[in-house]
């Protein structure tokens, strides 16, 4: 073994090892993605976008109801904060109606169906005895309350419909009835068409439209045939041109889409044409909270209506988009709430209540723009009117109850929950004198999953 130059024994120098192979760097955007996925898989995903975008509608509504309503309150020799004060007042109690329907057993909600259909139909035939009944704006489907106080017994008449839909099914269901095509399709068609008759009695075809589509909306999360649904869907559709062609006032409307300008031929346009001018002078980010143009008197119905024209008037396009991606997130939180449930009643409720206020809220929009004609149907949860606000609020406590429901969300907030530590006393120990922690769903999130999802 040679010796080093200083006679000494030599010393081995250790081999150097090669350094390992560096992890790439994960892509920021891919990252992201990741994230926000994982959070919109979570359990609480359709409970929070359901209580946050309906509590956001709702509140924006009234800021804009206030802001639309304070000239027409003004030349009807009101208070400038008439409207919002009623309008706030409704709200008051629909947030009570919200909070109790999201209490309520599923049990209970199926138990309301009948009484509440029987009371509908009640309302809505009452509407036609003379003296009780009486006529807006050309349609005769209100009742006197007293005073200023009137109610609208055909937006009872959908939520009638959709609980007493959605448990006429699941119990058709549960018997193996919906195999065949005539348990499918009677009573809920005769019934259907009994509230559909009594509402054209008034001649207020905005909401049959949207009776109609809640209908095909639980034919269709009924696994209806094709041929029968087309059947359905042709029928409905006979009727309605018959219905269109002999109303002078709904030919004119369905001859104002897309016009550009107040006379276009014979029909009177002025109100479909006011509402673009409106949406188009808002720009990108309006002109302003209560600066509208189109509100003092040029814009009619712009507090109910028309109040999404008012909206792009004064927030612009970005107020406008908000509202639509609250009506997105709202529409897909109660379709993941129908598709992710394995009982038959909640997915026929919360499908119902889907798709009628997605239906009324593509209508009334699609009139502002342009694209459908006006059918007199006010924006869920934004527009001025009680009788509106009230059903739609307690069906969105329907879809929160459906959602809390869920075996995952139901463990989700069971484990957000605190519980407090023992009770510190003189002669504790003294992890009994440490300060109490709060449980919180971070900390026990690796002990307990409920099904792989926090």
């Amino acid at each position: 073994m040679p010796g080093s130059r200083t006679g000494g024994p030599s010393v081995q120098r250790a081999v150097r090892r090669p350094a390992a192979p560096r992890a790439p760097r994960e892509n920021p955007v891919l990252r992201t993605y990741t994230r926000a996925r994982r959070a919109w898989d979570r359990p609480l995903t359709a409970y929070y976008l359901i209580l946050g975008g309906s509590l956001l509608i709702t509140v924006l509504g009234l800021v804009m109801v206030y802001s639309a309503s304070q000239i027409t309150a003004l030349q009807m020799s009101l208070p400038g904060s008439f409207f919002f004060r009623k309008q706030f007042l409704a709200a008051a109690i629909g947030a009570g109606l919200l909070l109790v329907a999201s209490r309520m057993p599923v049990r209970l909600h199926r138990a309301l169906a009948y009484p509440i259909l029987a009371g509908a139909v009640f309302l809505m035939a009452l509407v036609q005895v003379p003296g009780i009944g009486m006529a807006v704006n050309g349609n005769q489907n209100w009742i006197s309350l007293g005073g200023s106080f009137q109610i609208q017994p055909s937006e009872f008449g959908k939520l009638a419909l959709v609980l007493w839909g959605a448990d006429l099914l699941a119990r058709k269901q549960d018997k193996r009835l919906l195999t065949l095509w005539k348990h499918m399709l009677v009573p809920l068609v005769p019934v259907a068409f009994l509230l559909l008759g009594l509402i054209m009695l008034g001649g207020d075809m905005g909401t049959a439209i949207i009776l109609t589509a809640i209908l095909f909306g639980l034919l269709w999360l009924a696994g209806a045939p094709t041929r029968l649904f087309v059947g359905v869907l042709s029928i409905a559709g006979v009727l309605g041109v018959i219905l269109i062609k002999t109303s002078p006032n709904r030919m004119a409307r369905l001859a104002c889409i897309g016009a550009t300008e107040p006379k276009s031929g014979a029909a009177d346009c002025w109100q479909a044409v006011h509402g673009i001018y409106a949406l188009a002078s808002g720009g990108i980010f309006g002109s302003g909270l209560g600066a509208s143009v189109e509100k003092w008197g040029q814009l009619p119905e712009a507090h109910t209506d028309f109040i999404f024209a008012v909206t792009g008037e004064e927030l612009g396009l970005a107020g406008t988009l908000s509202v639509l991606a609250l009506f997105a997130a709202l529409g897909y939180a109660g379709i993941r709430v129908a598709g992710r449930t394995e009982d038959p009643f909640v997915r026929y409720a919360a499908g119902g209540v889907t798709t009628w206020i997605t239906a009324q809220a593509v209508i009334n929009i699609g009139a502002v723009l342009g694209l459908l004609p006006i059918a007199g149907v006010p924006l869920p949860l934004f527009s001025y009117g009680g009788s509106a606000l009230l059903p739609t609020m307690f069906a969105i406590g329907l879809l929160i109850a459906f959602a809390r429901d869920e075996p995952a969300a139901r463990a989700a907030l069971a484990m957000r929950q605190p519980r407090f530590g023992r009770k510190r006393g003189a002669g504790g120990t003294l992890s009994d004198r440490r300060p109490r922690r709060w449980n919180t769903m971070r900390r026990r999130a690796s002990a307990a999953r409920s099904s792989g999802e926090r």
